[in-house]
């Protein structure tokens, strides 16, 4: 009897992966530009000013 031939058939294991797979040239992913100081600080401001407004 040939044994091989009983169960499940085996996964593709070593199989490459398809054309588009990690394609070179890809565009980079970029991040977003960091605010500047000033406009932390009057970020930072407007939110204190809006909550002195409330209470």
């Amino acid at each position: 009897m040939d044994y091989s031939k009983s169960g499940n058939p085996k996964g593709a294991r070593h199989n490459p992966r398809g054309p588009d797979h990690a394609q070179k040239g890809a565009p980079k992913s970029v991040t977003p530009p960091r605010e500047t100081k000033e406009q932390l600080l009057a970020r930072m401001k407007a939110a204190a000013a809006q909550k002195a407004e409330k209470s």
